[in-house]
């Protein structure tokens, strides 16, 4: 095959799929309920009865099922008695609750 030459290309950097994105957010979501909920010694039952939601819908926000919404983390910041604490990244420690200063 005269002619013929072959290369290796590096692909083209490519946007991060939305759909990736919004799963690692719901499962740092997720993980910053739990941490925060578990330093406060509260059972699910208790954080549900604090914030007026069912204990399924707080377990499934744990589990990484529901994508956050700002109304929903600061419904859950006051249930909590924190802030809440945002990075630029979507991974695990991205979101936080921080106590209030006492």
């Amino acid at each position: 095959m005269a002619g013929y030459h072959t290369r290796w290309v590096r692909p083209e950097p490519q946007a991060e799929d939305p759909e990736r994105i919004m799963i690692r957010e719901a499962l740092a979501f997720g993980k910053a309920l739990y941490d925060r909920r578990n330093a406060l010694g509260l059972t699910v039952a208790e954080l549900a009865e604090r914030a007026d939601m069912a204990e399924d819908d707080i377990e499934c926000i744990e589990e990484g099922g529901v994508a956050p919404t700002i109304a929903l983390l600061r419904h859950l910041a006051a249930a909590l008695n924190a802030d809440v604490r945002l990075t630029a990244g979507h991974d695990l420690g991205s979101v936080w609750f921080e106590p209030h200063a006492a």
